[in-house]
């Protein structure tokens, strides 16, 4: 049996889950990568699964390139039966997968813009529900796990429409009530809201229309950044503590000291859009 921490990053051919996955495994993890994009040209983007896993073993870890569609709630519990057979334990699950479309950025009201935009509610928030449904029996055996959200200050204001607010808002809200029913078992749930990742995504948007999204230019996160606050929080001994919240990731990047490529320090949703994450309130009725 492998003892080095067990990871599953969902969404990860490329963006900010290969960035979480490589960070992941420069620590030393056994990350298990999915998606499915398996060779070039399944994708519009570039990246594909298998190149995730082995930049993960470059770096240090051990790469596992499963494909998965999150879309195929069948394929997800396969995934996880995988896991717990071949390494009879899952320390983090970082639910990241999302079908985000071109479109989603363009003008326009929300009934002008393709329903489609709204897949990102079933691959994106559901998909999510449904790999923390399969993950959780694996976490719970051991305590000290952490079970993770991608999502971003979308959740609080208005950002290419609802579809999209919808989703990191659902995010924000799984983690705080999972932690509630993951507590007694010692396994902390958090959302964590990313900033403008430096990804081929968001260099073809600022590349589209620069003079409204320029400015992003000197606001980017590498993907990789997000994953070394995901390390940190994990090996924090009073991350307990924190379970349920949503965390701003360049706040806690200066909490445990962490910079970014070059040296850098993403600034803080606080001070750039003045705004912070919800607070949920502590009743719990069951």
């Amino acid at each position: 049996m492998n003892a080095a921490p067990v990871a599953v990053v969902t969404g990860a051919s490329r963006g900010a889950g290969r960035g979480i996955a490589i960070a992941l495994g420069s620590h030393g993890c056994t990350v298990y990568v999915t998606g499915r994009s398996e060779k070039a040209g399944d994708a519009a983007l570039p990246g594909t699964i298998h190149e995730t896993a082995a930049a993960v073993t470059a770096a240090g870890g051990r790469g596992m390139a499963v494909r998965v569609d999150h879309g195929d709630d069948a394929e997800v519990e396969r995934l996880f039966d995988r896991v717990s057979k071949t390494e009879r334990r899952l320390d983090i699950l970082v639910n990241n997968a999302c079908a985000l479309r071109d479109e989603l950025t363009q003008p326009g009201h929300f009934w002008e813009k393709p329903l489609a935009l709204a897949d990102m509610l079933d691959v994106g928030l559901r998909s999510s529900y449904v790999a923390s449904y399969h993950a959780a029996p694996l976490m719970i055996e051991r305590p000290g796990g952490l079970m993770v959200f991608t999502s971003a200050s979308g959740a609080v204001h208005y950002v290419f429409g609802p579809a999209y607010g919808a989703h990191k808002a659902g995010m924000d809200k799984f983690a705080a009530d999972m932690a509630v029913d993951l507590r007694e078992f010692g396994v902390a749930a958090l959302s964590i809201w990313m900033g403008a990742l430096r990804t081929a995504r968001l260099e073809a948007l600022i590349a589209s229309e620069p003079a409204k999204y320029g400015y992003l230019e000197n606001r980017t996160e590498t993907s990789e950044f997000t994953g070394h606050v995901i390390w940190a929080l994990f090996n924090d001994p009073d991350v307990m503590a924190r379970s349920g919240e949503t965390v701003i990731g360049a706040e806690m990047a200066k909490h445990y000291g962490i910079a970014d490529a070059g040296g850098r320090q993403p600034a803080s949703y606080r001070d750039t859009h003045k705004v912070e994450p919800r607070v949920q309130y502590p009743i719990i009725i069951r």
